[in-house]
């Protein structure tokens, strides 16, 4: 068996309603999936399941989303060992131990090319940081996310599929995998 972390790009299904986790976790175990496990409320799940490729598994997991939810939306995978590399290649270690809702991490579909930062600079304000570790985007904000000239920049259709957890969110994933 091997151990998934999913990410789902939205749990908005529509204004007035979202995915329950309770339901994405009973989706997970109607598709076989073993120990299905949330964290937050914001579409992260942790299952097991026999060593598939990871897109094969974002395809079920999608198309089971679309079905049971019926809205079609973006989920990312990593293996477990594949996240404990993210977790380790964190390049904001200081300001992730500072406040970690202000150290974000764009986890990609497709690699990011590293040359992207210089592409992105413009919308970044000091002491706003940008790297690229293993093809995902990290960020470290100097105030709330929200209010960021870079936030705005960083768009699907500019970066590719993708999704945003905090630190505190991508630590707290990992901690579960352990």
């Amino acid at each position: 068996m091997a151990t998934y972390v999913a990410l789902l790009y939205s749990i908005v299904l529509t204004p007035q309603r979202r995915v329950v986790m309770s339901d994405l976790r009973a989706m997970a175990t109607e598709l076989g999936f073993e120990r299905p496990r949330t964290l937050a409320s914001t579409g992260n799940l942790i299952f097991e399941t026999d060593s598939t490729p990871v897109q094969q598994l974002e395809n079920r997991l999608e198309a089971a989303f679309a079905a049971h939810f019926g809205k079609p939306v973006d989920i990312l995978v990593r293996e477990a060992t594949a996240w404990r590399k993210t977790v380790a290649g964190n390049p904001f270690p200081a300001e992730s131990a500072q406040d970690g809702s202000l150290v974000v991490l764009r986890i990609m579909r497709r690699p990011l090319d590293p040359a992207l930062t210089q592409k992105l600079e413009p919308y970044r304000s000091p002491p706003e940081s940008l790297a690229i570790v293993a093809g995902d985007l990290w960020v470290s904000f100097a105030g709330r996310p929200s209010e960021s000239r870079l936030l705005g920049a960083l768009t699907t259709r500019r970066l590719g599929i993708g999704t945003f957890r905090n630190w505190n969110t991508v630590r707290g994933l990992a901690d579960l995998l352990d």
